[in-house]
């Protein structure tokens, strides 16, 4: 337990620092040793409770339940006043609902709700924190260099807010420890509220309109989850009797109408902070900020606490009719649509909001289906997804601040002028789309879980969006393998810093890929086992270390032959006599000098946003109505 209380209040302790420190030298070192100090901590912790079962921890204080009250109410009168000074009506109204609820919980019932273990760890805890701290920490050592270039494109005379930027980043960690760490939902809900301040302030760290609109679109759709996942305490007080998630999720599966409503809730506040259709915008809007922001929120945080939570009730959802259905079809429309809408998209950063949309949709799914095999493929989903996602957004940010451009078709000739750094971003796009990378058998996993129950609709929608998520990654490994001529190499001036942190995500991810077999049996197949009984332990074939040796020939494959000196470079056959290898110039038809490009077809006609958009909303809106109104009626009758 010591080591879970230092994880969650570290952090927290190192932004209080960094908010008083401006010496950026000083700055620096203190966010590397904070980072460094986190992930060990997180390496230590998992090392302590791999494959073990549930482990509850007696941590009853009146004191944290004070301070979590306060704090929840501390982060609702912050959006009040920035709702004020930039006169949002609908933030400032969802503020003061969310305001009257906590407080009515607390002074009505919480004082005489005890949660004696309010504290937890099992296997999909280890993986969250080893996610949260190791991804998470790396991101912040990246966001060194990537600001110091961010600081110094800014305007002339723009006052430096980085000192706020790395606070909120490490106040993040801490939060995202204690949502997947408490076993009392009302401190769990405390680390969901911080979460969605952060999420606001640090989307709206340019002040500009722009970033300012896009930081309050997040802040209302949170906070509406906010007010549903209140309202679920609401309704265990009244109705189970606790907060202990654990003990209100074996209530779920011994009787489903009793939570019937509360999970419905709770579902609805993990599909908005998971940005699931009709919430989308809100992760897309999230693209305005510096990319550590983006790679924090997509990757190894925001997002994740939304699936975190649709996993820990998938046992729930499994016994369930109505939430199950609606978590499904959420998940499944969210994963098709979106991935045919990243098609249309050439901004890099707009195409891996895209993707991490629809993979967070897929996850929803599996969460929803709830079996046992479905469970085991949302955990490595998530792992996948947070380790690849994380790499791919540092490495856009660093081409973007050397090629000056986060436009795919600018990404030309990227293997020559940034030879490292295309080869880890093809690693990455390889581990989202390619056989036998990690995501690929986890879909796999997905399809067997959707065909054992016999989901029809799910399965050729998961074929369907396969397809497009092959199209749109395709695309883009293509611009970064092509080769022709020998520009300037413009990765000499990345900083060690950036470097360092794409290293490590690249050996992590491959690591995870080729230790996926002892990962399973040691770290998803535990918890899978501990929910649902003896029953799942052999879904994994043992020709996964198959997969994990494919993988090792295709990493040395990709990264053979990285600094040599030494290179043969032949012509480049243009249909015609070469005039000038270097600018792909040719002798066309009529003598004359034609150059050659190479664009690609993103079908904005038929897969554009305005296009598949609206039909995604109005479908999971009208499923969530009817969802919400089925459970009132349960509820009722009971």
């Amino acid at each position: 337990m010591e080591m879970l209380l230092f994880l969650m209040a570290f952090p927290a302790a190192i932004a209080l620092l960094l908010v008083v420190i401006r010496n950026n030298a000083a700055r620096n070192a203190l966010v590397i040793a904070g980072a460094a100090i986190t992930a060990i901590a997180s390496i230590v912790l998992a090392c302590m409770h791999i494959g073990s079962g549930l482990v509850l921890f007696d941590c009853e204080s009146a004191i944290a339940d004070t301070a979590c009250t306060v704090i929840s109410c501390v982060c609702v009168f912050v959006i009040l006043a920035y709702a004020v000074r930039y006169r949002n009506v609908l933030a400032f109204v969802l503020a003061i609902v969310q305001l009257v609820v906590v407080l009515y919980v607390e002074f009505g019932f919480a004082h005489g709700m005890e949660v004696p273990q309010g504290l937890y760890v099992d296997s999909l805890t280890v993986m969250m924190v080893l996610i949260i701290g190791v991804i998470g920490s790396g991101i912040c050592v990246y966001a060194i260099g990537y600001m110091a270039d961010f600081q110094a494109h800014e305007p002339q005379g723009a006052p430096d807010r980085r000192p706020t930027f790395f606070a909120l980043m490490f106040v993040f960690l801490s939060a995202m420890f204690v949502i997947v760490a408490s076993n009392n939902m009302a401190w769990m809900f405390t680390g969901w509220e911080v979460t969605t301040l952060c999420s606001f302030l640090l989307i709206g760290y340019t002040k500009t309109e722009e970033a300012i609109r896009n930081a309050f679109r997040q802040i209302v759709m949170n906070l509406a989850g906010g007010i549903a996942f209140i309202l679920a305490l609401l309704l265990c007080a009244t109705q189970v009797g606790t907060f202990s998630l654990v003990e209100f999720i074996e209530a779920g599966i011994a009787d489903p109408t009793l939570v019937l409503l509360p999970v419905v809730c709770l579902a609805f506040a993990g599909i908005t902070k998971a940005a699931q259709m009709p919430f989308q915008t809100w992760l897309l809007g999230a693209m305005v900020a510096p990319t550590p922001t983006s790679a924090l929120l997509h990757s190894s945080t925001m997002v994740k606490a939304g699936v975190f939570m649709l996993v820990k009730l998938a046992p729930c959802f499994l016994v369930s009719p109505v939430p199950s259905v609606m978590v499904m079809l959420v998940g499944s429309v969210t994963f098709l649509l979106c991935s045919f809408m990243a098609i249309s998209q050439s901004n890099a950063k707009r195409v891996l909001a895209y993707s991490t949309i629809a993979n967070l949709g897929l996850i929803t799914a599996c969460a929803g289906v709830g079996t046992p095999e479905a469970v085991w493929a949302a955990m490595f989903l998530i792992l996948f997804h947070a380790i690849a996602k994380s790499l791919l957004f540092l490495c856009v940010g660093t081409a973007e601040h050397h090629i000056g451009s986060r436009d795919i078709e600018d990404m030309d000739l990227l293997f020559e002028r940034m030879p490292r750094l295309a080869r880890f971003m093809m690693l990455g796009i390889m581990c989202m789309f390619i056989a036998p990378f990690g995501m690929l058998v986890a879909k796999w996993a997905t399809l067997v879980s959707f065909v054992q129950m016999d989901q029809v609709a799910l399965i050729l929608i998961l074929a369907f969006g396969s397809a497009a998520t092959f199209m749109f990654w395709a695309k883009w490994m293509g611009k970064l393998a092509g080769i022709a001529g020998e520009p300037e190499n413009v990765e000499l001036t990345v900083h060690r810093s950036e470097w360092a942190s794409i290293l490590i995500m690249a050996i992590l991810l491959v690591a995870g890929c080729v230790l996926l077999p002892i990962l399973s049996t040691t770290m998803v197949e535990p918890y899978v086992a501990s929910v649902y009984g003896m029953f799942g332990r052999d879904i994994s074939a043992d020709n996964l270390w198959i997969a994990s040796i494919c993988v090792c020939v295709v990493v040395i494959a990709l990264f053979t032959g990285l600094g040599r000196t030494k290179k043969r470079k032949v012509g480049v056959y243009l249909a015609g006599v070469a005039r000038d290898d270097d600018r792909r110039a040719f002798q066309d038809a009529l003598s004359g000098e034609s150059l050659a490009t190479a664009r690609n077809w993103y079908m904005e006609e038929e897969f554009g946003e305005k296009r598949m958009a609206p039909i995604g909303v109005v479908f999971n809106s009208v499923l969530m109505a009817a969802a919400a109104i089925m459970a009132l009626c349960g509820m009722a009758l009971v």
